[in-house]
């Protein structure tokens, strides 16, 4: 099997719709601060050795990578993003927190105003003429095309302008100035959304994290009444066009799984150990593609190499089936012992053929 097999759009494809694709899609995310943590060499080397899941890689005549760090995740440099939420990170490359909600008080909100999709995703900046040509490009190759929002685009963007215990409050009381201030982030991320449909991508993402260790953030009633009809709205727009609805969110969110689902989601990316192993097969296996998120807590940075590969291996066993429904990924942050890290790789590539 060929590396470029696994990641190609018609096998991603297939592994989503459950129509048995020729492969488990893999992927492997290198951390921006691993780059400073990690001997570079080791880490290229591992690369190089691994062409399932960088296929096409080539080491850099230079021998040294030079990563980017979002504007989020810069040492030193608290940025404020376009919804005026200040954000902190004591190491470059790991995002930061917010550390100061620019309506931790309603005495601004009549001031207050989102910004504008046609230039931001909330987040970062955004050149849609780029993205575009971005997109037809990928199309044009034959590549996988997958867009969306960013990270935390409603419950953890209502939290960073409000603070946690202030929106949660603010849920309990039933405040109508919530209700508007849901109305306002909810709006931008219709429009937002609508830009990306109009570019036509294979699957849209909407990555969120719900989840604590155990449990949710927010209580499933909490969830239904105040975040639920704008991920409905925003999810049902494209799957009306075709485009694949994937949604991705840290914790434990097993009491949610359902809503997600019913709300509009394809694919969904969860954690395992979190979650649980037998939990995710009984209420997904062979009815949503899960999209696994593997273990980064436990197994991964203070396991052994067998164990590592009895994980994946069980993993692969209880989620995957020749009709597809699974697809995989890891990613790597700095801590995790580099014999781990080559284990993990091996792990992935030698279970991705069932």
């Amino acid at each position: 099997m060929t590396a470029c097999a696994m990641q190609s759009r018609e096998n991603k494809l297939r592994a989503i719709r459950f129509e048995r694709p020729d492969i488990i899609p893999m992927h492997f995310g290198i951390n921006a601060a691993c780059w400073h943590h990690y001997e570079q060499a080791a880490l290229l080397d591992l690369m190089e050795s691994h062409d399932l899941l960088f296929p096409g890689f080539k080491r850099p005549e230079s021998g040294v990578i030079v990563p980017y760090f979002g504007a989020n995740a810069r040492a030193s440099e608290p940025y404020t993003d376009p919804w005026g939420c200040i954000w902190h990170t004591a190491d470059d490359g790991i995002t930061g927190t917010v550390h100061m909600n620019p309506l931790a008080s309603w005495d601004r909100f009549d001031d207050y105003h989102s910004p504008d999709p046609a230039k931001t995703d909330g987040t970062y900046p955004i050149d849609w003429e780029k993205t575009g040509a971005y997109v037809k490009q990928g199309r044009a190759e034959g590549r996988f095309i997958a867009g969306g929002l960013p990270h935390g685009h409603t419950f953890l963007r209502l939290q960073d302008i409000r603070g946690y215990t202030n929106l949660i409050m603010d849920m309990a009381d039933e405040d109508a100035r919530l209700m508007k201030l849901i109305d306002m982030v909810s709006d931008f991320n219709t429009e937002y959304i609508r830009r990306w449909i109009d570019i036509s991508p294979d699957m849209l993402s909407f990555p969120e994290d719900l989840g604590m260790q155990v449990g949710p953030m927010l209580s499933p009633d909490m969830f239904r009444k105040f975040i639920k009809p704008a991920y409905q709205r925003m999810m049902n727009m494209a799957r009306d066009k075709g485009i694949i609805v994937h949604m991705h969110s840290d914790g434990d969110i097993r009491s949610l799984a359902d809503d997600l689902v019913e709300g509009g989601v394809e694919v969904i990316n969860l954690q395992d150990l979190v979650n649980g192993i037998d939990w995710i097969a009984e209420r997904f296996a062979g009815r949503v593609c899960v999209d696994l998120d593997i273990d980064r807590q436990k197994i991964t940075p203070y396991g052994s190499p067998a164990d590592i590969d009895a994980l994946i291996r069980e993993e692969v066993m209880r989620l995957g089936t020749k009709e597809g429904g699974l697809m995989m990924i890891y990613g790597l942050y700095p801590g995790v012992p580099l014999e781990n890290v080559k284990a993990l790789m091996d792990a992935m590539e030698r279970y991705a053929v069932l």
